[in-house]
């Protein structure tokens, strides 16, 4: 295990420091982008692991760039990173997440933590306890998260990492670690509790980090106020509301004006911030620029958010199957985050 993980970081510690010429020239003749204000961010927590399967970027004109480094000249000003609890292959595991925070802060980028709480993915239909918890009740999993949360924030800390949003929990409209932490109709207690153990951890390690709840498909609003509703009665604990959006073609345009619209009910109606977490649409899809430029020129107007974040802009070629990065087939950058330059 401990081999594993010295691999990945000496992965991500060649990758920040085999920049080319041809990239210090690009860092060179880059406008340089506010860093602070409006989050213009990108979840880029595949790319340590493309970078060891020997994946390379280029930017607009062709030239070979470091991904962290080509992602700031586009304009990103923020970065969001995943946290699993003990995945198989140590990816997202702790880390490989203070490797890819390291390489953030270097470069003078926010960061946002996103724990999972799961050994693997978390999202609607999956967020199976770690195989170290499975066996624990729900007091048991307070300890567990709390524990967790504190021991990754605090490694992050310690290595000079600021960490600004952190989520407790991955798109959890429906609750965590199922099923002792299951959001339904009859129990909306126990998630509320789960929630404030890591609320609770995040603030004493980052007392000023701002912890988000994060639910998807943020164009629907009744998902939205049914959880927080609840979640509001029993206690919970909250900064922000995350959301997510992967509008496709046929509805990019509704899908967005309906969130934009939500985000502003739901800042006055839980006086609390707005953060789209995740946002993505097709690589190739006509319509990706203009569903960035209407989806970032709306939430700018909109006092109550505070950014957007692209999820995974830096896959291609149908890595793990996902195709709504922004680079084209061949690993160069496409124009669908140009609205970040504004």
């Amino acid at each position: 295990m401990k081999l594993k993980y010295i691999f990945l970081a000496f992965v991500s510690i060649i990758a920040l420091s085999s920049c080319s010429d041809t990239d210090t020239t690009v860092a060179e003749t880059v406008p340089t982008y506010d860093m602070s204000g409006f989050a213009k961010g990108a979840d880029v927590s595949w790319v340590t692991e493309m970078e060891a399967a020997g994946t390379k970027f280029y930017d607009a004109n062709g030239r070979e760039t470091e991904c962290l480094k080509l992602l700031k000249s586009m304009g990103v000003n923020s970065i969001r990173l995943r946290v699993w609890v003990d995945p198989t292959d140590g990816w997202n595991g702790k880390q490989d997440v203070l490797a890819k925070a390291l390489r953030a802060k270097a470069l003078g980028f926010r960061v946002m933590i996103d724990f999972h709480y799961s050994d693997s993915w978390a999202d609607p239909a999956h967020q199976t306890k770690p195989a170290a918890w499975a066996n624990d009740n729900l007091d048991q999993l307070k300890v567990d998260v709390a524990k967790h949360t504190t021991d990754v924030l605090q490694t992050l800390k310690d290595k000079g990492v600021d960490v600004e949003w952190v989520q407790v929990g991955n798109e959890t409209p429906t609750g965590m670690l199922w099923k002792e932490g299951a959001y339904s109709d009859t129990d909306q207690s126990s998630f509320a509790q789960l929630i404030n153990a890591g609320y609770d951890a995040v603030k004493s390690v980052y007392p000023n980090a701002q912890v988000i709840i994060h639910v998807d498909k943020g164009n629907l609003l009744g998902r939205f106020t049914w959880l927080f509703d609840g979640l509001k009665a029993n206690g919970a604990k909250w900064d922000v509301i995350g959301m997510s959006l992967y509008p496709e073609d046929s509805d990019w345009e509704t899908e967005t004006g309906d969130c934009l619209s939500n985000i502003k009910t739901l800042e006055d109606r839980y006086g609390c911030k707005v953060v789209l977490s995740e946002v993505g649409m097709p690589w190739d899809s006509e319509n990706a620029g203009a569903f960035m430029a209407k989806l970032v020129t709306g939430c700018k107007a909109i006092n109550g958010c505070l950014g957007v974040f692209y999820w995974e802009p830096e896959c291609y070629n149908s890595w793990e199957g996902y195709s709504k990065g922004v680079f084209d087939n061949s690993g160069k950058a496409t124009s669908t985050l140009n609205i970040f330059k504004q």
